[in-house]
């Protein structure tokens, strides 16, 4: 090995390539993911000291009344020891991890992906990143299924910075949904965000009710027109399926009209 190569090495040129294998496309929060991380060796012997697969997504923060896109990571997992990678030599490393309960949902235009980096000393760090498809989990489809019985329909999904219920990481996941059932007539439209939960599910419910009257506008002016409530739901609750879910919800955003 050359101190060329080594150069060349270091910033890039010849060195180790890295691709991240995952064994499906699509999870939902808390599933294991499995995959392998595949690397093929450059054109000289590196030392590997560490391989980590990052979980990013991006969300909206408000700078001065408008809205910017940023990347945030979720997540970060080690998935190997150090090691040493001959020139050429092809490996695969295997994973298994869960993913983070507090992953957003790809709905909308939330985006989710996995960046492996292996960390290479004195060189560039090969990177790789793999988008994936992050869907509801079985308890979380049980609250979409009821919110669907009771006519509400998804308008937007979008993620927040939120320091105050954002939990680990500060962003929240929002749910906005409009009504096209019985409570048309009397709300503007229902929030429903996830919150970290031991088990079960706890929800962060925001209900807009419609401005009636004089009264009614001046109140949606000063978004005295908002309910925001938390609400529990254990696992036997989940258990009776969305129609006992729906029946929930209809009544606690009833209580609140």
């Amino acid at each position: 090995m050359t101190f060329f190569q080594r150069m060349l090495a270091s910033i890039g040129f010849g060195a180790a390539q890295v691709d991240t294998r995952l064994s499906k496309n699509a999870y939902y929060p808390g599933e294991e993911v499995e995959g392998v991380v595949h690397i093929r060796g450059g054109q000289v012997e590196q030392r590997i000291e560490e391989i980590y697969i990052s979980l990013v997504t991006e969300y909206k923060r408000e700078v001065n009344n408008s809205h910017v896109k940023e990347t945030r990571e979720i997540a970060k997992y080690l998935v190997s020891d150090p090691f040493t990678l001959g020139p050429n030599e092809e490996m695969e490393v295997p994973f298994r991890f869960r993913l983070a309960e507090h992953t957003p949902l790809t709905l909308g235009h939330t985006p989710v992906w996995f960046s492996t980096e292996l960390d290479i000393a004195s060189a560039i760090d090969p990177s790789d990143s793999d988008r994936i498809e992050v869907i509801p989990s079985p308890e979380m489809q049980v609250v979409f299924d009821a919110a669907d019985q009771l006519g509400f329909r998804l308008r937007e999904a979008e993620v927040k910075q939120s320091p105050r219920f954002g939990g680990r990481i500060g962003l929240l996941q929002e749910f906005e949904f409009v009504p096209a059932g019985r409570f048309r007539s009397e709300l503007d439209e229902l929030e429903i965000s996830f919150l970290p939960a031991t088990e079960g599910l706890e929800l962060l419910l925001q209900i807009d009710r419609k401005a009636r009257g004089l009264a009614g506008f001046i109140a949606e002016a000063a978004d005295a027109d908002e309910t925001l409530l938390r609400l529990r739901i254990h696992p036997a609750d989940l258990g009776r399926g969305p129609s006992y879910m729906a029946g929930v919800l209809a009544e606690l955003i009833q209580d609140h009209l």
